[in-house]
């Protein structure tokens, strides 16, 4: 008797535990917690093809079709792909340095995860905001890294080498440099996992395994600085809005530490979060900007990220340098 009843408990435990999940498959309402906010936990990637600024030969056009998209992705399969860099001419459309000027390559093709294809509709740019999906222009006088004169090249390049202290938050994995805040699509470890309470969200990357811990209304914020902000929450409607100021450095897109940062999550179905935030940095941009790219689900775990570059690799920063300076020969970043 004792037997058919667990039996009978069995089969009504898993019959109302299935049926939730086919009618859930099957309905457009929005997906709740117990507590009744709405649900963007999940693990999520972020990875896409789409470019963060759109490619001047799409300068007239928002979005692309089918068949101009699958092309597009194709070539970027292609110039991306480092199992087909050439190490003696380079490819610096892609970013790689010739071996003459001591470019090597660190990983091949196996170890990236840019993406496989543009976002859903197919846009040819993460910018939304301006409309020509490209950054605004920045503040007379204050020039982008890339656009230093020689001169000060040397001078950032010699600071950069003068000790551990000087190198990229990257560099001293302290901070990933797609995981933000703002979160944005790079080469590999596209991948979040979102979690909530009733008076919290928190958004943990796999860069880096950098943990943001967001507390949910009527929180004041503390006068203190972080490295990746001090972040409040509140709901809009479905959405989820993070505000997000004190910022410790400005690693993010050249960005300065002044800047104001707004992210909203919104719910679309069981398999995309939309991500959308904005970007307002009188100091450095003449107006703000705002992207949006898509979280797609993503099954399996977020394993942990373990950086050692930052351990390792700094002795051989740091001694190449010295030895290049014995050399008499000219740093390069």
């Amino acid at each position: 008797m004792i037997n058919k009843f667990v039996v009978l408990v069995f089969m009504v435990t898993l019959a109302v535990t299935l049926v939730p999940v086919a009618a859930d498959a099957q309905s457009d309402a929005p997906m709740r917690r117990p507590h009744g906010q709405p649900d963007i936990s999940g693990t999520f990637t972020f990875r896409t093809l789409t470019p963060y600024q759109r490619p001047r030969q799409f300068e007239d056009q928002e979005t692309l079709t089918a068949e101009a998209a699958a092309e597009f992705e194709a070539s970027e399969r292609t110039r991306q792909n480092r199992d087909l860099f050439d190490p003696e001419a380079g490819a610096r459309s892609a970013g790689y340095q010739p071996r003459s000027e001591g470019g090597v390559l660190s990983y091949n093709e196996f170890w990236y995860e840019r993406g496989i294809d543009l976002t859903d509709d197919k846009r040819t740019s993460l910018v939304i905001d301006p409309p020509n999906g490209r950054l605004p222009p920045r503040v007379p006088g204050v020039r982008a890294p890339r656009e230093q004169s020689e001169e000060a090249e040397d001078e950032r390049n010699a600071r950069r080498y003068d000790s551990y202290t000087s190198r990229s938050l990257f560099d001293r994995c302290i901070m990933g440099f797609n995981a933000g805040p703002p979160m944005s699509s790079g080469a590999y470890n596209n991948n979040v996992m979102i979690f909530q309470t009733a008076d919290h969200v928190v958004i943990l990357n796999e860069m880096v395994h950098n943990a943001r811990i967001i507390p949910i209304d009527d929180v004041a914020t503390p006068p203190f600085k972080q490295f990746s902000g001090v972040s409040r929450g509140h709901w809009d409607g479905e959405t989820f809005v993070v505000e997000t100021t004190n910022f410790r450095g400005g690693e993010s897109r050249g960005t300065s530490p002044n800047k104001r940062l707004v992210e909203r999550f919104t719910r679309i179905n069981s398999d995309r979060v939309a991500y959308e935030y904005t970007v307002t940095d009188p100091a450095v941009y003449t107006a703000p900007f705002t992207v949006m790219m898509p979280f797609r689900r993503t099954d399996g775990p977020l394993f942990e990220y373990a950086c050692h570059e930052g351990n390792i690799g700094m002795h051989g920063i740091l001694a190449g340098a010295r030895e290049l300076e014995r050399q008499g020969r000219r740093l390069r970043p």
